[in-house]
């Protein structure tokens, strides 16, 4: 075993494999760009190194700079993570030819499978089952068409050098293949430098499953079961769960021994998973195999008990196996959700900002969450916007699931949009909760998913009020103990008044609107409060002195203890049974967005201009696409909201753009801009 790792990645996988090897003895070295000089893997590691500049390709991707690092530390062995380098193949040879040990498969592995067209005739030689589709050299545009017709639509376009959902679209008409073609290349060439694709045959209501192989220098492979990742959203995972559920164990045993024969194929050696389509007849098909450690590996850890990253360093280090087949075994059941910085109600766009306020559920043994943020922490546009995997276990899939809506609810995130809710309504779901799954449950469930919230009752209008007048006291209380007479009886912000109650009205709002609540301070104590609907409440709250986000808050008798959390002028209650989210106003806001209402189509984030689709006089129809955005290793297409013609067009390709700037102009026929 060696006594060194650099762990060439960030976030939460660099964290989870700096605190195996510590575990293991392992002096830990990180590798960090600017953007990442104050993270958590940062200060988490035995030594550091800067990379380079925040964007990954300039930092993280540059080989030269990552083996420069391990030089310099005296690292005798490199864990790439997942993602930046994890599957290059050059980066694995360059490693093993500066005499550091690779912590993944050898280059000529990672070579066989780098390539989707290459990587499925292999399988077809090996005898594992492929979907049907065309995974040629010739790229033709005219040819792709003509193959696509003999494969029958609908078709998927999928990146042959990549995964991850990125360069893949789904074509259902002729008439819609060209434009997915180009962007489907546009975005292959811009994540993985390569823009071959390959066309495969849409299966209607296939599942996700994967299998977990590891392999190791001595011969020995083993499957560790598998994952059922059929929910997802644009081709990435968004819940995972180990064992698949309803999966017959003959079934199991099939897929496990075809897995271990493509790795066997390609002479593979550590973790690897192949991913197969399950159609419901129970015939399953070859998709591809990543050649890396997945993000949902802890769910595998959960129900097998073993842990993974470690077996990677063994391996690694020329140890055999840890297990043989006959001594893996499933226990319970595990569920693994991604929390992401993105807005569901837009469209799940990633956010950026600061995460202000940030609390996950204890961890036990039910109870795990893997993280490279801390609160204070920015999500930044340079790379993905995952906050935290939070995993459950219990002995079976109802118990899990209970255990994951539990979870969800103790998290709380404030300071940028994310779908921690999103994620409690597929946890809540019927269909979820039934195990109806498959790759298309979150398009045919988005309506129940993203369903309106329900319209904030009196009792919640009450309680917010409550959060805002108790902040208001215990700022002034504070501003009182600091100045010269802390006894003054003008820092109470009591609204006493002789011989009388005093009244004032706070203007709240809520994705539905404003509304004012009516305030009366009781001579003797707490507030009398008329909600929108005209209820009236009594109550009162109080901050814990011990605890800056504790309130209790005592509602017509009834005693309420919740997590209040102010962002500006913004308010979010945990522990009411959901988010509760109000914004105190005041008239001057109001004026601001009034004015700030452009009517233009602008940068929904911050991103680089890959295409501009449209110019000066142009006549488009609602849907139209204008401009394409690159923005978190995603593109993102802005199109016309109505029928009009452009009138500007103030961006071009290669620019980088703020949020909120401006994209195009588009007037409509009544003369307005869209």
């Amino acid at each position: 075993m060696f006594d060194s790792v650099l762990v060439a990645n960030r976030g939460e996988i660099a964290c989870r494999v700096m605190r195996t090897a510590k575990a293991m003895g392992l002096r830990t070295i990180a590798v960090h760009s600017d953007a990442d000089a104050g993270a958590a893997h940062v200060a988490l590691a035995d030594q550091a190194v800067r990379l380079g500049p925040a964007p990954a390709a300039d930092s993280y991707l540059v080989i030269d700079r990552v083996l420069a690092a391990a030089r310099q530390t005296g690292a005798q062995a490199i864990h790439p993570g997942y993602g930046f380098l994890s599957e290059n193949a050059a980066f694995a040879a360059a490693c093993a030819d500066a005499g550091i040990a690779f912590v993944g498969p050898p280059a000529a592995a990672i070579r066989a499978m780098g390539g989707k067209s290459q990587a499925k005739a292999l399988m077809a030689q090996a005898g594992v089952p492929l979907v049907p589709g065309y995974h040629g050299d010739d790229q033709d545009p005219d040819l792709l068409l003509r193959e696509t017709g003999r494969i029958g639509f609908p078709v998927l376009i999928k990146a042959s050098a990549g995964g991850g959902g990125k360069g893949m679209r789904v074509v259902a008409a002729p008439d819609q293949f060209t434009e997915a073609l180009a962007g489907a290349k546009r975005e292959a060439a811009g994540s993985f430098g390569d823009d071959r694709v390959l066309i495969e045959k849409y299966l209607a209501r296939p599942r996700h499953v994967e299998i977990q192989i590891f392999a190791d220098t001595l011969g020995n492979a083993v499957y560790l079961f598998e994952r059922d990742c059929s929910l997802q959203r644009r081709h990435q995972k968004v819940v995972e769960e180990a064992p698949a559920p309803g999966l017959d164990p003959r079934l199991r045993a099939r897929m496990g021994s075809a897995a271990v024969a493509a790795a066997t194929a390609i002479g593979y050696v550590g973790a690897g998973t192949v991913e197969f389509l399950l159609a419901p007849d129970g015939a399953f098909y070859f998709m591809e195999m990543n050649t890396r450690l997945q993000v949902e590996h802890p769910v595998t850890e959960l129900i097998t008990g073993q842990d993974l990253v470690e077996w990677q360093l063994r391996v690694a280090a020329g140890e055999p196996l840890p297990c043989g087949q006959d001594d893996l075994a499933i226990d319970g059941h595990a569920v693994e959700v991604r929390l992401y910085a993105e807005d569901p109600e837009a469209g799940f766009l990633p956010a950026t900002g600061r995460l202000d306020h940030l609390v996950f559920p204890a961890e036990g043994p039910h109870v795990r969450v893997d993280t490279g943020v801390r609160a204070g922490d920015a999500i930044t546009i340079h790379y993905d916007p995952m906050i935290a995997k939070l995993i459950v276990w219990d002995r079976d899939r109802p118990a899990a699931l209970r255990r994951l809506r539990a979870a969800l609810a103790e998290t709380q995130i404030v300071g940028l949009a994310n779908n921690t809710g999103f994620l409690a309504a597929i946890a809540a779901h019927p269909a979820f909760a039934a195990a109806d799954l498959d790759t298309r449950f979150l398009e045919r469930h988005g309506g129940d998913l993203l369903a309106p919230a329900h319209p904030n009752t009196a009792a919640d209008w009450a309680l917010a009020g409550l959060a805002v007048l108790a902040d208001r006291r215990r700022r002034a209380a504070a501003a009182a103990r600091a100045s010269a007479e802390p006894d003054s009886p003008w820092g109470l912000a009591d609204g006493w008044r002789l011989n009388d109650e005093a009244a004032e009205v706070l203007m709240l709002a809520d994705a539905d609107g404003e509304v004012s609540l009516g305030v009366v301070h009781r001579r003797h104590g707490g507030y009398r409060l008329t909600a929108p609907d005209g209820t009236v409440c009594l109550g009162d709250a109080w901050f814990d002195p011990d605890e800056p986000t504790g309130l209790t808050a005592v509602l017509d008798g009834v005693r309420h203890r919740v997590a209040a959390v102010r962002h500006g002028t913004d308010w979010t209650l945990f522990g009411t049974g959901g988010p509760l989210r109000v914004t105190l106003i005041d008239s001057a806001q109001a004026a601001g967005r009034e004015e700030g209402a452009t009517g233009r189509l602008t940068a929904p984030m911050p991103g680089r201009i890959v295409d501009v689709l449209v110019a000066v006089d142009d006549v488009v129809g609602r849907g139209t696409p204008l401009v394409v955005l690159e923005a978190m290793k995603m593109e993102h297409t802005v199109r016309a909201p109505a029928d009009g013609v452009v009138t500007a067009v103030p961006v071009t390709i290669g620019d980088q753009v703020e949020e909120g700037a401006e994209l195009v102009v588009v007037r409509t026929g009544e003369g307005e801009p869209a």
